[in-house]
């Protein structure tokens, strides 16, 4: 079926972009106006919940259990560690969005000896994941206070490369528009190592999920469209396609018992995997690929 028809709407209501809305009962830990965005920190139970303005309500961003803090509460994070599937071993990686800092955080605990760089634009975002995400920079956790675009311009010149790089910027609305052209993939792209994957968290249902992929397509040649039935995210992923299917199930075993304490079913999503990448494209391969000079949020705003 394809994004944005009648039948799908609902779904967004409830977990677009795995973002549930805030409830009215949870207790209110922290609230700030930054730079960038209204932000609020709600706890019920034993769930705490990094919040940002989406126009006049509030969507959660990141989650974290404080029973389990390990466990991804979110199916859009969970989905992120299917990039192991294709760089099993990384030792340097990128995450571009930081929120309660649950995927370099997961990362790090994962590959100890692993360099991970984190960008994140609002130093008001990092201060709430250290207090209240239990996140901690560290000698190979780096998190770099920076607008993403110029950061990524100047890791180019210092010919950086990584071997995963994870794009999870969201500015409470949508990703931010900058982040989303053929210009910034082209830049993100030379900081990918040989053999290296590039995922991306993006959306299943949106005015513009045919701009976007074409706008990958354009850069990357193809991708995987990873989704899951119970998501309105949808995962790209851009990695070696010249591996087998039984290499996929193998690399899922071996990850089973590792991804367990993160709640991560990476054989069941394997299996989503191995069949996406042999899917035909959904989208309107015609739509224009966005750029530094046609990049229009406004298709998503009018939905």
């Amino acid at each position: 079926m394809k994004p944005g028809t009648p039948a799908l709407l609902g779904l967004v209501t409830a977990c677009f972009l795995g973002l549930l809305a805030a409830n009215v009962d949870a207790r209110v830990l922290h609230e700030e106006r930054s730079l960038y965005s209204r932000i609020l920190v709600q706890q019920q139970g034993s769930t705490v919940c990094l919040q940002f303005s989406v126009r006049s309500q509030q969507r959660n961003q990141s989650c974290i259990n404080s029973r389990r803090p390990r466990e991804m509460v979110f199916a859009y994070t969970r989905m992120s560690m299917v990039s192991l599937l294709f760089t099993p071993d990384p030792r340097n990686i990128l995450v571009v969005g930081l929120g309660g800092g649950t995927l370099p955080t997961a990362f790090r605990d994962l590959y100890p000896a692993a360099h991970i760089d984190s960008v994140e634009i609002d130093p008001a975002v990092v201060r709430v994941a250290e207090r209240f995400f239990q996140f901690e920079a560290s000698d190979n956790l780096r998190v770099h206070t920076q607008d993403a675009r110029v950061w990524t311009k100047r890791a180019m010149r210092r010919e950086k490369r990584y071997d995963i790089i994870i794009l999870d910027a969201f500015n409470g609305e949508y990703i931010p528009e900058h982040l989303m052209t053929r210009e910034y993939l082209e830049e993100t792209k030379a900081l990918l190592a040989p053999g290296g994957t590039l995922l991306a968290n993006t959306f299943a249902i949106s005015d513009l999920y045919d701009h976007e992929s074409t706008t990958y397509t354009s850069v990357f040649g193809s991708f995987i469209n990873f989704r899951i039935p119970e998501s309105a995210n949808r995962v790209i992923i851009v990695g070696d396609r010249a591996l087998s299917d039984d290499e996929l199930r193998n690399r899922a075993d071996a990850l089973r018992a590792p991804l367990k304490p993160y709640a991560v079913p990476i054989e069941r999503f394997t299996d989503y995997v191995i069949k996406a990448r042999k899917a035909r494209p959904d989208w309107r391969t015609t739509a224009r690929v966005l750029t530094d000079q046609y990049a229009p949020a406004n298709l998503l705003r009018s939905r």
